[in-house]
């Protein structure tokens, strides 16, 4: 245990990053398939910590000989926050322990010396326009590994929760999409989704390939999926009839999208 000191135990404070105000996004760059930096980036208000964390990560450093990135787990803080304090003490001439007598007044002083300023963070932005264009140019392509990609070049920049939500704040503001309002019970939309599964014979060794048939209801975006011997007309009515087991009841419409196993678009049940 890092905090096996009582009297060193500092609670956990995470600062939300909602609380931040986002400044305008540079634009970027994707050479040789890697999300890089902006040269603006964008400025976070720099806020302080107090005197007590400042002290537990000059302990975590000098006395248990921990490294910045796992302090800033520890303590639920950015690593370039460590790595900040740690060089303000450094120039200050300060370790731990501290001196005697040297309280949380003497340490802010010695941290932040008059007419010095703490300086903002810059949190990077990754491209979404680019993001957005390797979503639609691979299938099976998702945010999380695009994120990974992103945060392995940059581990002090958003976390995964943090960079879904400002892809979807500037996915809002592209282009004006059509919201439809669905009635509970009243369409099924169903369809061959993604790429055939392969299923190996364990005693032969063939390898067959089973497409995935999937139904959603609109409002509720309840959804049964199952893998298929094929995507013939017995397979596809077949997996309508264990759907609608499975469902317990059907809806009033079914809704497939542009499949060839069935003459009409929309076939009221």
């Amino acid at each position: 245990m890092i905090f096996s000191d009582p009297d060193h135990f500092v609670g956990v404070e995470k600062i939300a990053d909602r609380d931040h105000k986002i400044g305008e996004v540079a634009t970027l760059d994707r050479p040789q398939g890697k999300l890089v930096l902006c040269e603006r980036g964008i400025r976070l208000p720099g806020k302080k910590l107090s005197m007590r964390r400042i002290k537990e990560v000059l302990r975590l450093c000098h006395e248990l000989g921990r490294g910045q990135r796992e302090i800033a787990r520890c303590l639920q803080i950015a690593q370039s926050t460590v790595h900040e304090y740690l060089g303000r003490a450094q120039r200050a001439g300060l370790s731990w322990p501290l001196p005697e007598g040297f309280d949380n007044r003497k340490l802010e002083a010695a941290l932040f010396p008059p007419g010095q300023r703490e300086s903002p963070h810059r949190q990077p932005l990754p491209d979404f326009v680019e993001v957005e264009n390797e979503l639609r140019s691979h299938r099976n392509l998702t945010l999380l590994l695009l994120w990974q990609e992103y945060h392995a070049t940059h581990p002090d920049s958003y976390s995964y929760s943090r960079f879904c939500v400002l892809y979807r704040r500037w996915k809002r503001k592209q282009d004006v999409v059509l919201r439809q309002d669905h009635k509970a019970g009243e369409k099924l939309f169903v369809d061959w989704g993604g790429d055939p599964l392969p299923i190996h014979n364990r005693d032969t060794g063939s390898v067959w390939y089973a497409p995935i048939f999937v139904a959603s209801l609109g409002a509720s975006s309840y959804t049964y999926a199952e893998a298929t011997r094929d995507q013939q007309l017995a397979s596809w009515l077949g997996a309508h009839a264990r759907t609608f087991e499975a469902m317990r009841g059907c809806a009033r419409f079914l809704v497939p999208d542009n499949t060839k196993n069935c003459g009409h678009p929309c076939l009221p049940l």
